[in-house]
């Protein structure tokens, strides 16, 4: 099956890139999850545009991943969760909310992919998260999650 990546996937490439797998996986994992779409021929003018979006948001160099892991280790991201009295969230905080939070905080946009949370956040408190910035930068920023009222 001949796919168009339209999503980051370890081992098989970027989005934009054109990629032949299994049937299977093409239709079990990868179209369901969003992460690829079917290639046909009027599909190139698709593989552009999203090379175009990857390239505006890509960190290109070490230096500026070196700035955007600066900017996390000094910003402060609170984000307001539902809680019950022991201090248990109802639910976890997500990748997409921490990205979220960030860009609210005044930080950079990050792509929720690119954020690695070690152990659900399921408590009220502060937590470290990680950030894949670049191959071998990554950032830690420090989340707080505090009970709404």
């Amino acid at each position: 099956m001949k796919l168009i990546l339209t999503a980051p996937i370890d081992k098989l490439g970027v989005p934009g890139d054109i990629v032949e797998v299994k049937d299977g996986y093409g239709r079990n994992y990868l179209l369901p999850n969003n992460y690829a779409i079917r290639w046909t021929r009027g599909a190139e003018v698709q593989i552009d545009q999203i090379k175009r979006a990857r390239a505006a948001k890509e960190i290109k160099t070490k230096e500026q991943a070196e700035l955007v892991r600066s900017q996390l280790e000094d910003l402060k991201v609170q984000i307001t969760v539902q809680a019950g009295e022991s201090g248990r969230l109802f639910g976890a905080v997500t990748p997409a909310d921490i990205a979220l939070a960030v860009k609210k905080a005044g930080g950079p946009a990050l792509e929720k992919r690119s954020i690695e949370i070690a152990k659900p956040i399921k408590t009220i408190g502060t937590h470290t998260v990680a950030v894949k910035l670049h191959d071998s930068i990554t950032g830690h920023v420090s989340v707080e999650t505090v009970a709404a009222n």
